[in-house]
């Protein structure tokens, strides 16, 4: 506990050490005005009962008017403070989180479901916990101070009376601490029903999943499923927030009957001249502010103890180690010149899971294209995410130039690759980013977005829009009254998003690998035929790999390599393989049957 609190508490110094400073002070300074207020009081009681000189009755209710004002002024300024070190903690601890995730060379960690929920709960504890952590140790200390007043000033009049007190406040603390690590629990275990509730909120609210959710009348079993996770995600909090009501309240009623039994106490004393008016006055203070203090103290220790075992969270992800080994001195691929090679390579995503390739044996020669083919499932798409070392092979080696590719720098690596995904991204930005995105430092390089506008074919469509090549390409960030105004947003069709993906992918055209994963899969037939053509062209002489269920797409390829079961069928060119009459032929006689005269097959 002792490191998570540093830990936290370094945090909060590093991002902003002269409000934390001032914060502590005006909270310390908070902790000791209610001890010196009753004992201002106590001494001016005494005083005009005992006839003390005026001057020194003033002076002392001077001493008790500046400690109200400091009292009045002391708590704005503090929350302020606390604002202000809320704001600060939380950029530097995102900044510092998302900077953590970033340095993951793979996926492997996005596929976790619990290092999901861990990250989720990591963004949340980032921005929050530890200021409420340094808020526990503020606290502490300001109740601490409080709490050793009064009880000085108990002690003096009753040693029993101190006891007393003290020990009706440490039971409060110690069930405080154990609702804090059951709150804390319950976080970790709602996680996924939590997930779930997102998903179904997601789909029953988003344009994505309108259309089926109408079609299909899905509605209404999602709004169940949905309801159904947040119902238990409530039974959940509610059974926590049970246990902490009747803890509280249990605990109130023992405190407020140890201040009744004092107070009877000291009435029975001054009537026996063992005490007098000034000290029944700071008596009845003490007690009420000592129980104040102790419940303060035990409420500031729950939560800085659930704060701190949230943060471990987050202390978790930023303090991972690489999700993918890292050589001690990884090396800087050189421009490929010979080839790409994958030796023997199998691969499954746990030991839990199938083999997705099975001793691959594959060799795409510096300059040339190498198209891959073959039904879903084959393991076409795993190639790519190997390629890219978003995943190690499970047994065998990657070669680049004849260097493993575990033995390169990673970030290094992929710069030297352009890449069409699948599952290609659509950015809720202007048209501009979303190619410029391929290669950042083309930002700002209008000369060098549109060149790869032209070549993916979005130029015209671009420029067409409403702002040009700045028109934002979302309608998510506005408000309703400007949803009629067209500069506002504009959403693309689902093959003109593709094209821009392309272009992104062009941006990188001076690169030794270019990957293309179905880059026309949602265009029609006239626009497809076009991008192929402007692919052809683009891919001469260079290094690439280019993966489609469509074959004619990828007939001219250098080489043409069939996956069946994780494995290389056959490979060979277009001819060779329709030649063969194995799996290539068989599917290209498929395919092509839909388009030419019954038995006739395009060679």
């Amino acid at each position: 506990m002792s490191r998570r609190v540093a830990s936290a508490c370094a945090l909060a110094v590093a991002a902003a050490p002269a409000v934390l400073a001032g914060y502590l002070a005006l909270a310390l300074t908070s902790g000791a005005l209610p001890v010196a207020a009753a004992w201002l009081t106590k001494l001016i009681v005494d005083g005009l009962v005992g006839s003390a000189p005026m001057r020194t009755v003033i002076g002392l209710g001077a001493g008790l008017g500046v400690a109200g004002m400091l009292t009045a002024a002391v708590p704005p300024v503090t929350r302020y403070l606390r604002g202000e070190l809320d704001r600060r903690v939380g950029l530097l601890a995102q900044d510092r989180l998302f900077a953590a995730v970033d340095r993951f060379v793979g996926l492997d960690r996005f596929e976790d479901p619990r290092f999901v929920d861990r990250l989720r709960l990591a963004q949340q504890a980032g921005g929050m916990t530890p200021n409420q952590a340094v808020d526990g140790v503020v606290g502490l200390s300001r109740a601490v101070l409080t709490v050793g007043g009064f009880l000085g000033s108990l002690f003096v009049l009753s040693p029993l009376m101190t006891a007393l007190v003290l020990g009706a406040g440490v039971p409060v603390l110690l069930a405080e601490i154990a609702l804090s690590r059951r709150r804390a629990k319950m976080y970790w275990d709602i996680g996924p029903a939590e997930r779930r509730e997102f998903f179904y909120r997601h789909l029953l609210s988003s344009v994505e999943g309108a259309k089926e959710v109408r079609l299909f009348g899905t509605g209404a079993l999602l709004r169940g499923r949905m309801l159904a996770d947040m119902g238990a995600v409530h039974r959940a909090k509610r059974a926590v927030d049970r246990r902490g009501m009747a803890v509280q309240a249990g605990f109130g009623v023992l405190a407020a009957a140890v201040a009744g039994g004092g107070l009877i106490w000291a009435v029975a004393a001054a009537r026996r001249g063992q005490l007098s008016i000034g000290d029944i006055a700071i008596f009845i203070a003490a007690v009420a502010g000592v129980q104040s203090a102790l419940a303060s103290l035990a409420g500031e220790v729950a939560r800085a103890h659930h704060a701190l075992l949230m943060f471990d969270h987050y202390h978790a992800v930023t303090t991972v180690g690489p999700d993918l080994p890292v050589a001690a001195d990884p090396g800087v691929p050189p421009p490929l010149r010979h080839g790409i090679e994958l030796r023997d390579v199998w691969f499954r995503y746990s030991p839990e899971h199938p083999w997705v390739l099975r001793g691959v044996d594959l060799h795409i020669p510096a300059g040339h294209a190498v198209a891959l083919v073959g039904l879903n499932g084959a393991g076409k798409s795993t190639v790519v995410k190997l390629l890219c070392r978003f995943y190690d092979p499970t047994r065998g080696t990657i070669l680049w130039d004849g260097v493993d590719l575990r033995d390169l720098d990673a970030a290094a690596l992929r710069q030297r690759i352009g890449a069409v995904f699948q599952d290609y991204m659509c950015y809720e930005m202007t048209a501009e980013e979303n190619i410029g995105l391929g290669d950042p430092a083309a930002l700002g390089d209008r000369e060098r977005i549109e060149g790869a506008a032209r070549r993916a074919g979005v130029h015209d469509t671009v420029a067409a829009l409403p702002r040009g090549y700045e028109t934002l390409l979302s309608r998510m960030f506005f408000m309703e009254s400007d949803k009629d105004n067209p500069e506002t947003g504009v959403v693309l069709s689902g093959g003109q998003w593709q094209r821009l993906a392309l272009a992104r992918a062009f941006l990188r055209d001076q690169l030794d690998l270019m990957i293309l994963d179905e880059p026309a899969s949602g265009l029609d037939a006239e626009a497809e035929h076009a991008i192929h053509s402007s692919l052809r062209r683009h891919r001469t002489g260079r290094t690439s790999l280019l993966i489609s269920h469509r074959l004619g797409a990828v007939r001219d390829a250098d080489t043409i390599v069939v996956l069946s079961d994780g494995q290389v069928a056959e490979q060979g060119n277009h001819a060779t393989l329709l030649g063969s009459g194995g799996e290539y032929a068989r599917l290209f006689s498929l395919q092509a049957s839909g388009y030419q005269p019954e038995g006739h097959v395009d060679r």
